[in-house]
């Protein structure tokens, strides 16, 4: 677990003027050191919006925190569900195949056919190849 001393460190490196408050300026540059890429201003500021709760158009530090605890939650459902799909993606095709999925079955109890397993593909599938890649298996997860 983060300390709130760690986070009001964090808190102090992002608010560059020492304002207390933390601007979309702010926010992208950190961003973007802290990611290593740029995020587009329609990303920060989208960001921005969710976490900005009392709509000033800054973070202050409750606000920040928040934010960041709520990435940290989603970094470690995003684990457990890579994890997840790692059992069902037997054939180190990145993906999850129609049988991957009935030999995953099996072993919870459930047996299907192909065909079965092929109808709960389809129901995910965004792109129609046929089979689930990470993205489509996430989706599947969060609506299951």
């Amino acid at each position: 677990m983060v300390s709130s001393a760690e986070f009001r460190r964090v808190f102090a490196a992002f608010d560059q003027d020492g304002d207390g408050k933390i601007s979309e300026a702010e926010l992208r540059l950190c961003m973007k050191a802290a990611l290593g890429g740029d995020m587009s201003a329609e990303e920060v500021q989208a960001l921005m919006a969710t976490a900005d709760t009392d709509g000033d158009g800054f973070l202050d530090e409750e606000e920040f925190v928040r934010l960041v605890e709520e990435a940290g939650t989603r970094e470690e459902e995003g684990d457990r569900c890579r994890e997840a799909f790692g059992m069902y993606e037997m054939q180190g095709r990145g993906c999850i195949t129609p049988l991957s999925l009935k030999l995953m079955m099996s072993r919870l109890g459930l047996h299907l056919d192909v065909g079965e397993c092929q109808a709960m593909i389809r129901r995910f599938d965004m792109n129609g190849d046929g089979v689930l890649t990470f993205d489509e298996f996430k989706t599947m997860m969060m609506m299951g």
